[in-house]
């Protein structure tokens, strides 16, 4: 799979409030025209609720002198009430196109995060928890979206009446325009304070809630094992102790969120009543009734003045959340990807199946070697056996073969070519492989068998089940090959085994990797896969992990590996004359009944 290309935007990673918003902003100008729409509908509306008050002021100095006619009133009631009425419709068009806006860039961001997902190396999975990318899939992502359009819109509408309304109150009177906006400056540099302050616990809590996340799905996915070992307390305490750090982190974020508010609501209400005291001093001083006029005018101007303020303020915390999600998100975008190796297109004209590993080394970290000079050549169609205690390396040998990880040294061929000169893609086309986690997806058993092969016919998938020894187990289910495969399927891992044998079979690979996991099922159960697995690899060059070592004795060669080294060579029986390791091996499994 070819790698996402980043723009030169997308790398630069967010580590701030100021560069995340950019980037928020960046990818929101995919969207530009929906937000052009969306802003001039916002304008509009702002503007007609801003000249409503002084249409209205202007009906109550007619009222007050007294000099009036009823369809006057009249007319200047159905003005207004239009005003207000294409307000609400300009209103509810411009909150569809934020809508649609960030419901795209949700779905957008969960593209992202899953193309990002495929180009990731194996080794970033190593350092990081599946339930917390699972939490930047979904939680991060939500949180963005669904607060993303209430907070755009508000920006606009308070941005546009905090300078227009000023404006307006000018042309009544200039004296108590600078009384009603004595509170800006107050509020503002409140709200700036907080968000300077405050953004640290947004962004802990978001990173607390990954982690709830990680603990949850790894106690559920191990739940029979937590039951099995009474280990529910202690789970329970762990997860109270986690869950308690996303507490303290979130009431702290809302805590200093929650003082903005209060504060922007006191400082209004003493803007009230200087108005009063102003505005009645200069009726009183003018003798100007009409004045009582402007001075409710002032009060309706002021508490919409406050309203902005009051919602910059309640959004400060809104965007604070989504701020840090939307990092999260960008973080994890950020992350390297696997070399991009699009440019490499060598292929084999014919895989014949020789595999040679020359001078391997190899460390999942710089510091700590595990794979030290290992050399091997795999002879087209021999089934070579890897057996060796746990952490001998056997599985880190297929990982290097399916170019998983990339070596520290040394290389490993194909037919004579380096893997490295090819398409990690290719390779891995080369392999088919059945693993010792029987990994089904829900879905028809049809549609996991031909996963590997799309284009494998029914004929083919049928035969394939034949030879997997799974065919007659699939026409006893009701649907047969139609059955649905979910979590609430009730079929033996002996089954799934050999579900995944003949997905492999469909895929019609040149090599094979079998992580042979027959540990867990019954002597017949046993003798099927077995069967199947001798099917599987006939005519084909064989990497097999072997855990019960009676399996391999047909193997052509036999990798016995100890701490990354390989200790012995041979064929079965040539092994056991050896008396070494290997017939140390044989010999303790068949009395303890231990596998590796």
């Amino acid at each position: 799979m070819k790698n996402t290309k980043q723009t030169s935007h997308s790398m630069h990673r967010a580590k701030d409030f100021r560069g995340t918003v950019k980037m928020l902003f960046f990818n929101l100008g995919k969207y530009k025209p929906l937000l052009i729409v969306a802003i001039i509908f916002a304008v509009l509306a702002t503007i007609l609720n801003i000249v409503g008050p002084k249409i209205l002021n202007q009906l109550m100095i007619l009222i007050f002198q007294g000099n009036y006619q009823i369809s006057e009133i009249t007319k200047f009631g159905l003005i207004i009430l239009g005003i207000y009425l294409l307000a609400s419709i300009l209103n509810y068009f411009q909150g569809f196109c934020m809508s649609k806006v960030s419901v795209q860039l949700a779905k957008k961001m969960r593209s992202d995060i899953i193309r990002k997902i495929n180009a990731l190396p194996l080794n970033y999975f190593d350092k990081h928890s599946y339930g917390d990318i699972l939490s930047r899939v979904t939680n991060d992502v939500n949180t963005v979206g669904n607060t993303l359009q209430s907070t755009m819109s508000s920006l606009i509408t308070s941005s546009i009446t905090i300078i227009g309304i000023p404006i307006i109150m000018f042309t009544l009177n200039w004296q108590l325009t600078l009384v009603a906006l004595l509170q800006l400056p107050i509020a503002l540099i409140t709200i700036f304070i907080v968000v300077k302050n405050n953004q640290k616990f947004f962004v802990k809590q978001q990173k607390y809630l990954g982690d709830v996340n990680g603990y949850i799905e790894e106690n559920f996915s191990a739940h029979n094992v937590v039951k099995a070992f009474n280990g529910e307390e202690k789970s329970q305490k762990e997860f109270e102790k986690i869950n308690n750090n996303l507490r303290i982190s979130a009431k702290k974020a809302q805590f200093f969120s929650g003082i903005v508010h209060p504060l922007v609501v006191f400082s209004s209400n003493i803007v009230y009543v200087l108005i009063c005291l102003v505005g009645g001093y200069i009726a009183i001083k003018t003798n100007n009734k009409d004045f009582l006029a402007t001075i409710t005018t002032f009060m309706i101007y002021t508490k919409l003045f406050n309203q902005p303020i009051s919602q910059i303020a309640s959004v400060s915390s809104t965007l604070q959340s989504t701020v840090a999600a939307a990092e999260r998100v960008f973080e994890f975008l950020n992350e390297t990807n696997e070399k991009d190796e699009s440019d490499k297109t060598l292929k084999l004209k014919k895989v014949k199946g020789k595999v040679e590993f020359k001078n391997v080394c190899f460390g999942y970290s710089p510091e700590k070697e595990i794979i030290h000079n290992f050399n091997f050549v795999a002879q087209p169609g021999q089934k070579i056996a890897i057996v060796g205690q746990t952490g001998a390396g056997k599985t880190t040998i297929v990982n290097l073969l399916m170019r998983f990880y990339e070596l520290n040294s040394g290389e490993i061929l194909i037919d004579d070519v380096p893997t490295n000169q090819m398409n990690r893609t290719y390779v891995r086309s080369l392999f088919g492989m059945v693993l010792q986690d029987t990994w089904l997806f829900e879905g028809t058993i049809k549609e996991n068998i031909a996963f590997g092969n799309p284009n494998v016919t029914d004929e083919e998938i049928v035969k394939a089940c034949k030879m997997a020894n799974v065919d007659h187990f699939i026409r006893t289910e009701p649907k047969g090959y139609d059955m649905i495969l979910n979590e609430e399927t009730n079929i033996s891992a002996g089954q799934k085994q050999l579900l995944t044998i003949a997905r492999a079979m469909v895929q019609n690979a040149p090599m094979l990797i079998l992580d042979e996991a027959t540990s867990s099922v019954d002597t017949r159960t046993e003798i099927l896969i077995q069967t199947a697995m001798d099917r599987l690899t006939k005519g084909r060059t064989s990497f097999v992990i072997a855990h019960r070592l009676s399996t391999i004795k047909n193997a052509d060669q036999i990798i016995v590996m100890k701490d990354g080294n390989i200790v012995e060579v041979g064929t079965h029986e040539q092994l056991l004359k050896q008396n070494g390791v290997y017939k140390e091996l044989y010999t303790s499994q068949f009395e303890t009944g231990e596998n590796f």
